[in-house]
């Protein structure tokens, strides 16, 4: 079981001309707010990242007033553990276990799970918030991960496991978001 207390949510490079191309982009983006509103409903800390954003422009921008308070890397490296300032935010929040969404699944989201994992990190995919500009590559992505050890989860299942309960002002906020 995802546990809050040893979870963060990392939001890989959902931004403009890339998050518009992304295959099913109006799914992704719909599954990345229930997952930034869940998890900010939870109290669990939230990473995002942008992969030079001079190109690729800023973070979608309805994902980036929610974003508002969460911890922004902008970053050149495809893994976001190429970033000095992304590895020494994720020491600092003593996380074990980091819910991965963003674009591209076989790209910066595949290298980060790739490296997270290799950190020792528990990664959990969200797979209906993970895409890429095809789907081949978005299943490719996803695989890859998979085979490396992450385990594939959906934007529901990840935050009623982190609920654990339901009766709760927290289950009732979450059950709103996902309907």
């Amino acid at each position: 079981m995802i546990d809050r207390k040893h979870t963060l949510l990392l939001v890989v490079d959902i931004q403009g001309k890339l998050a518009e191309i992304a295959h099913e982009s109006a799914h992704l983006l719909r599954n990345a707010r229930i997952l930034i509103e869940g998890a900010k409903i939870l109290g669990i800390p939230i990473v995002y990242t942008e992969q030079y954003p001079k190109g690729l422009g800023p973070t979608e921008s309805n994902l980036a007033e929610l974003l508002a308070d969460a911890i922004r890397i902008e970053k050149d490296s495809f893994s976001c553990c190429g970033a000095f300032e992304f590895e020494v935010k994720l020491t600092e929040l003593h996380k074990t276990d980091i819910l991965l969404c963003g674009i591209e699944a076989h790209v910066c989201v595949y290298q980060t799970a790739r490296d997270l994992i290799g950190l020792g990190y528990n990664v959990h995919v969200v797979s209906d918030a993970v895409s890429s500009r095809t789907p081949a590559n978005r299943e490719l992505g996803i695989h890859a991960m998979e085979q490396l050890g992450a385990k594939r989860t959906g934007t529901e299942m990840a935050l009623f496991e982190l609920l654990q309960v339901s009766g709760t002002d927290e289950f009732k906020a979450i059950s709103r978001l996902v309907k």
